[in-house]
């Protein structure tokens, strides 16, 4: 009692446990994702009619309340991940018209859902724009700035800085600790404004990428397998997965500048 008096808590806050998603949520969430990531342009009332369609028994309010746990909104308003925190100061766009011609020109991050046998997560990744490779990525179980911030951190350790850092408005991208590192390495801040979801559209099919080809294959009961399981997928992504776009070389060729045709001969 006292100590709540002295730190000006209230007491019930004090011993409130948080409630965890029901497992006919958590199946929900799972269905929701993945209507999410093949139709991002559907709200929460047209979401809840296919969801209908698969049996599920859910009005629009409760999908609705689902989709802002999960970070998610409909691409023609924006993301619950891109909602910027108040007092927070907010950097111009620069990708404008601007041709991604290198290696380390412009970066980018961005935060998706995660969903596990019992549970779920959010995931950060750092891509380069230029080869698609995967600089870096964090997990967490709470949609905060500190796992985005290892993830700079350790991008910037281990390739340098870019140019261009481009993020969506989200308060955990416009936190200053996040800023920091990257302004004290005289990286240009980018963010995205409002309806230009699709200047991430590279980071938007990492994500269907990863999802489809490893998340949605097992279910992953906890943090560590879900981390080792992307640390895997992760080396193969930029190692040995050829990319179309990319001339069917993989992330590492085009961020190195390997040539495959004379690696071949």
């Amino acid at each position: 009692m006292r100590q709540c008096e002295l730190l000006g808590v209230c007491r019930s806050s004090l011993y409130y446990q948080p409630r965890l998603a029901s497992a006919a949520d958590l199946t929900l969430m799972r269905a929701i994702d993945e209507l999410h990531l093949a139709h991002p342009f559907l709200g929460a009332r047209r979401l809840a009619h296919m969801l209908k369609r698969q049996g599920f028994a859910v009005g629009r309010r409760h999908v609705g309340t689902l989709m802002r746990v999960m970070g998610i909104e409909a691409i023609y308003r924006k993301r619950r991940t891109s909602i910027p925190a108040k007092g927070h100061k907010i950097y111009p766009y620069l990708l404008g018209n601007v041709a991604i011609e290198r290696p380390n020109q412009a970066w980018a991050a961005d935060i998706t859902y995660l969903p596990m046998a019992q549970g779920f997560a959010y995931l950060v990744a750092v891509i380069d724009l230029y080869s698609r490779k995967v600089l870096a990525f964090r997990v967490s179980n709470a949609m905060s700035s500190e796992f985005c911030i290892e993830a700079v951190e350790e991008a910037l350790a281990r390739f340098g800085a870019p140019e261009i850092f481009n993020t969506d408005q989200g308060s955990q991208f416009t936190d200053e600790d996040f800023i920091r590192p990257l302004e004290a390495k005289g990286v240009r801040l980018s963010m995205d404004g409002r309806g230009r979801w699709i200047d991430n559209v590279f980071v938007e099919r990492l994500w269907r990428s990863v999802k489809y080809e490893d998340l949605y294959l097992h279910a992953y009961e906890t943090l560590r397998e879900v981390k080792e399981a992307l640390s895997r997928y992760f080396r193969f992504y930029n190692a040995s997965r050829p990319h179309q776009n990319l001339g069917y070389r993989t992330p590492d060729e085009f961020y190195f500048g390997v040539d495959v045709a004379k690696r071949a001969a």
